[in-house]
């Protein structure tokens, strides 16, 4: 091999190696996409004191046993969800998680952070609410399978929801050794093999982010008999809660 050759494989190696390195340091801010709160006034606000940062959740106040928490996307504004919640389901008290450095929460958005500040969002919503169900869209769907394993939720609704977060990044970058680099895991499938309440899967039929394999996977991982897998027709990864069928699903499911 000539040591023109030799330079330029070793240059190669070298931009490849700086950029896993980037990838590594900076992929947090490749996973999330903080958003402000557009739905926002006092009456649709509270505050999750935790340890290291003050938490925003919009609200619906609602008096009665049932309330519903929900866990939104990487890139997602949870409060613009309210409106609609509100009126599909009524006579549910309304809770919607804005990550970290989301809609005015403080700190960093990562996988164990989130999943403290959901926990303590549950104990917090379940001690006036003894019925608690759980709502997750894409990376929420992670976060609600976790909270879901841990806490005693009565219903649990998963929207275009993975098996793991390295098998879509894998699929999605097989060019890089994300098992080795990445740091956020959301191992849903792990987590779905200890629940066992009434458990709702709701894909995309055209979803480019995350394919049905990955879903499929997650749904054979719940105990038999525990989760149902339903397709959206004619919608994809960002439209599907424009179909009529998002909101009536949830509904049928939260009836039970």
């Amino acid at each position: 091999m000539s040591r023109i050759l030799m330079s330029l494989v070793a240059l190669l190696l070298a931009l490849y190696l700086i950029l896993c390195a980037a990838l590594f340091v900076f992929q947090r801010s490749l996973i999330y996409f903080p958003q402000s709160g557009a739905v926002d006034s006092a009456q649709s606000r509270m505050t999750l004191t935790m340890p290291d940062a003050n938490i925003r959740v919009s609200v619906r106040e609602h008096s009665g046993a049932r309330a519903l928490i929900y866990f939104g996307g990487n890139a997602e504004d949870v409060s613009r969800n309210l409106p609609a919640f509100a009126e599909a389901f009524p006579d549910y008290a309304i809770y919607l998680l804005h990550y970290r450095g989301f809609g005015g929460s403080g700190g960093s958005p990562s996988e164990e952070a989130i999943a403290r500040d959901a926990l303590a969002l549950f104990d917090q919503v379940f001690a006036r609410h003894p019925q608690v169900a759980l709502i997750g869209r894409s990376l929420g769907s992670g976060v609600a399978v976790r909270l879901a394993s841990q806490r005693p939720v009565t219903r649990l609704i998963l929207v275009t929801p993975f098996n793991s977060l390295v098998e879509l990044a894998v699929e999605h970058y097989p060019w890089v050794p994300v098992k080795w680099l990445l740091k956020e895991h959301f191992e849903s499938g792990r987590y779905a093999a200890h629940i066992r309440v009434p458990t709702l899967l709701l894909a995309a039929s055209d979803d480019e982010v995350v394919p049905r394999a990955s879903t499929e996977r997650l749904l054979h991982s719940f105990p038999d008999g525990v989760a149902t897998l339903e397709v959206v027709k004619d919608s994809a990864h960002n439209s599907i809660s424009e179909r009529p069928q998002y909101l009536q699903s949830m509904k049928e499911m939260l009836n039970r």
